[in-house]
């Protein structure tokens, strides 16, 4: 071990700017500084000399970080560590109206009380024909409200090919578990049958579940059945859609033909294919639905007036044929792209190493796991890939990019579609010198 260099670290009033202050105010800024110095004298315990300089630095790069505009250069178009799915011009617009007082809870035309989200339901079940829908935070709290209230104390069958972990450590069967349900596995990791589940039933089994694969996808020797099969089995049939697909004929099956495969329920997520804020949307029947309005938990995962604002308007854009910035990306064409690339190439220069690669972007935030769509980029090769790209994501904007095999590699599938190709060759720009 190396020499106690405690000592030399400095203290919280040395670290104090009156300019740090006057933007963050005098308690988060003595608040973080005490985090960081804290981390500091650990590591100078063990050897490191503290650098004030670097605290500093890293002190005022602490107090900057917050929600603020990113431009992703990742390819990934639903990229869950950045928001997800842009939302489109009118439920942005929407959004901002909704930030002061607004009709969330009263009818204008009579003056009387009315349902919380109401306008999203209504434009959910003339999209995609469902009896009902209800709106809650999250796809996780969607499956949680409709397990807690339909099912508590009660067995839930479910594949085991579709005991999934989704982001952040979270697994479907601790979320069954975590809603006072019982999981009851059924078939095998790879292949499970219809008489699995049909063997299965017992008395206490309320519902058979089926649960999206969000993240990656089973090919070769796989087998399950499908969801008019399980929806003959006499009990009620659930369906986790993840990722809320719209359209027919993509990989998976859309809300319209899982309900009409005889789904009671159906659960999606708002802030995927969709292109809205993050919600969880649960459709189907109106007895079960009008019961899980009525649950306790409703209350505890009902959304705000701004992502109601947002939904509506997002659902409005899909009602009336507007394309949502998601669509825009993926229908992007590879002729606009190379032109955006090649004159982020000539703009570079001979600064860096620089080429046109031809890539795969994918959809991201769990949603169609294993499709690709062909892209372009520019790969740059700098002296030092982090150096590059701890500048880009302090620039203005911050840039997200990926890096691989000692490139800094930029997709224009995610940058021009929405209109950001000079700001992104600004931002790169002075990152470069």
């Amino acid at each position: 071990m190396g020499a106690d260099h405690r000592s030399e670290v400095p203290s919280v009033d040395s670290l104090m700017d009156a300019d740090l202050v006057a933007r963050h105010g005098q308690a988060r800024v003595t608040h973080v500084a005490r985090a960081l110095l804290a981390e500091a004298r650990a590591r100078a315990a063990a050897g490191e000399r503290p650098n004030r300089g670097a605290l500093a630095d890293a002190l005022g790069a602490r107090l900057e970080a917050h929600l603020r505009p990113v431009i992703n250069a990742t390819g990934v178009l639903l990229h869950t560590n950045l928001g997800r799915a842009p939302w489109s011009a009118s439920a942005r617009a929407a959004a901002a109206g909704a930030m002061g007082y607004c009709p969330v809870e009263i009818q204008l035309a009579s003056g009387k009380r009315g349902g919380r989200g109401a306008g999203v339901e209504e434009r959910l079940c003339a999209l995609t024909g469902a009896e009902a829908a209800l709106v809650v935070n999250n796809c996780a709290g969607a499956v949680l409200h409709l397990l807690s209230a339909l099912a508590k104390g009660r067995a839930v069958l479910v594949s085991r090919g579709e005991l999934v972990e989704i982001g952040g450590g979270f697994r479907v069967p601790d979320v069954i578990r975590a809603s006072g349900a019982e999981l009851r596995e059924v078939g095998t990791t790879n292949r499970t049958h219809l008489r699995d589940f049909s063997t299965a039933i017992t008395d206490d089994v309320v519902a058979v579940m089926r649960i999206h694969h969000s993240n990656f996808r089973q090919v070769g020797f796989v087998t399950r059945p499908s969801l008019a099969e399980l929806a003959g089995l006499g009990r009620p049939l659930w369906v986790d859609l993840g990722s809320g697909q719209l359209d027919a004929g993509e990989a998976e099956p859309c809300v319209r033909e899982a309900l009409d495969a005889g789904a009671e329920l159906v659960c999606m997520s708002g802030d995927k294919l969709i292109g809205g804020p993050q919600a969880g949307l649960i459709l189907g029947h109106e007895a079960s639905i009008s019961a899980l309005r009525r649950h306790p938990m409703y209350r505890a995962l009902r959304p705000g007036k701004v992502t109601l604002a947002a939904l509506e308007a997002t659902l409005d854009d899909w009602l009336c044929g507007r394309v949502v910035p998601l669509e825009v990306m993926r229908s992007a064409g590879l002729e606009g792209l190379r032109a955006a690339v090649e004159g982020w190439l000539a703009a570079v220069g001979d600064r860096v190493p620089a080429r046109v690669l031809e890539v795969d972007g994918a959809i991201g935030g769990g949603s169609l796991p294993g499709r690709t769509w062909p892209s372009l980029a520019l790969a740059l090769r700098p002296a030092s890939v982090e150096r590059l790209r701890h500048r880009l994501l302090r620039g203005d904007p911050p840039v997200v990019a990926r890096a691989a095999e000692g490139e800094l590699i930029f997709d224009a599938r995610t940058i021009v579609p929405l209109g950001q190709g000079a700001d992104f060759l600004r931002a790169l720009q002075a990152a470069l010198r």
